[in-house]
């Protein structure tokens, strides 16, 4: 007997094929909007230390940091003057801020202030060239920059509940970039962030929930008032959060400014530190929906347009 197929049955086939076609080739898109890192340079903190190597090559490069510690951290790439090493940092630079710092948490702002102006002049000859925003304990940053050759130091500021940085713990690492190029081109980016003196943080594109990499364009630069450049940092903030904490959290020369612990209801995600003005950098993340900000570590970062509220939809 001949068997006879159902045309309903047929049709329930052709478009359940259909279906799983079109969803291989959306799931494709996305995989190639958010492309993984290759060649990555892995740091770990596990206390107050960077565990790392000692020379990489020059051009792009992407560092995975994570954060295994109980503190919130960051790092720092600075870029020093021919000559100047981490030896001068710590007999230099190090006692200057800690003098100041000191002064400025007994309530004695102004000489506090006056303090630092003992800095050496090849601290101002530093050229900060990126690394990644402040990331909470047990979380991962990645940031991809571009290096010049040269002697950096890797560092990590952030203080201590007694005030004291964590540089003062020896959280400073030398790192040589050599002059080969490490042949590795800039990530794709899904959102594009511009930092300006002007016009603070800008970007182009509601942000959404899932894998996400921010290309962070440095428009124009400057020194402010706690003597660091622009950058931007990820947060996310539960629904009690205070926006005037993390505010104020996030300038060290205040005295309870980037102290242990962060303000209740706060989770650093990363993000791109100092960086010349015309230098780009690039940075991932895995955003579920929720309240977020980008925010510079700059004093009185909202009237400079640079604290950035935004809200991740289902």
């Amino acid at each position: 007997m001949k068997k006879i197929i159902n045309p309903l049955f047929l049709v329930l086939i052709l478009f359940s094929l259909f279906f799983n076609c079109k969803n291989e080739k959306k799931t494709e898109i996305m995989e190639e909007q958010v492309e993984q890192p290759a060649n990555v340079i892995d740091i770990v903190t596990r206390s107050m230390e960077f565990q790392t190597v000692d020379t990489i090559p020059s051009g792009w490069n992407t560092f995975k940091y994570q954060n295994l510690s109980n503190e919130t951290h960051f790092f720092l790439l600075d870029k020093y003057p021919e000559g100047k090493t981490v030896v001068n940092t710590l007999a230099d630079v190090a006692p200057v801020f800690e003098k100041g710092m000191d002064l400025i948490n007994a309530g004695k702002s102004e000489e506090g202030f006056a303090a630092f102006g003992k800095l050496p002049e090849w601290f101002f000859e530093i050229v900060f060239s990126g690394g990644s925003g402040l990331i909470a304990p047990k979380y991962t940053a990645t940031t991809t920059v571009k290096l010049d050759p040269g002697y950096y130091i890797m560092e990590c500021y952030v203080k201590m509940p007694n005030g004291k940085f964590h540089t003062s713990m020896v959280m400073a690492k030398p790192i040589i970039v050599t002059d080969e190029d490490s042949g590795i081109q800039p990530p794709k980016s899904t959102v594009n962030i511009i930092l300006s003196v002007e016009e603070g943080i800008m970007y182009d594109k509601p942000i959404q929930k899932g894998k996400q990499i921010f290309s962070v364009f440095v428009k124009d630069q400057k020194q402010h008032e706690n003597f660091m450049w622009h950058d931007v940092n990820l947060v996310m903030l539960t629904e009690s959060a205070s926006e005037d904490a993390l505010e104020k959290w996030m300038d060290w020369s205040h005295p309870k400014g980037l102290i242990t612990p962060v303000p209740d209801g706060i989770t650093f995600l990363g993000g791109v530190n100092d960086m010349s003005a015309g230098s780009t950098g690039y940075f991932y993340a895995d955003l579920k929906p929720g309240k977020y900000a980008l925010i510079s570590e700059v004093p009185n970062s909202k009237s400079k347009n640079m604290f950035k509220g935004f809200v991740v939809s289902y």
